[in-house]
């Protein structure tokens, strides 16, 4: 009896110095700014949070994303959720 393969999904992220970040397994980007990046990663929803925020380098072929900035926060979404966070009366009644 054949098993059906298990594909791994892969994400990985590196941080230097607050200023620089290097990310695999970027599937889309969502939305960006120079305050805010939304990504759709393999492993879900990623928001990125800070100032000065620019692509250094992005290869949605490779799932490759270079990030140069001031990095506040890191976030990552609910797998239950869609978009953006829901906001505290969407938390409040769940």
């Amino acid at each position: 009896m054949i098993e059906p393969t298990k594909v791994n999904k892969q994400h990985d992220l590196h941080m230097h110095s607050r200023k620089q970040l290097e990310l695999t397994g970027i599937q889309n980007v969502e939305s960006f700014d120079s305050e805010e990046f939304l990504l759709q990663t393999e492993l879900g929803h990623l928001t990125i949070r800070g100032t000065h925020l620019h692509i250094k380098n992005l290869s949605l072929e490779n799932g490759i994303l270079s990030l140069e900035g001031n990095v506040h926060s890191l976030v990552y979404l609910d797998p239950g959720t869609q978009g953006k966070n829901k906001g505290f009366l969407g938390k409040l009644f769940k």
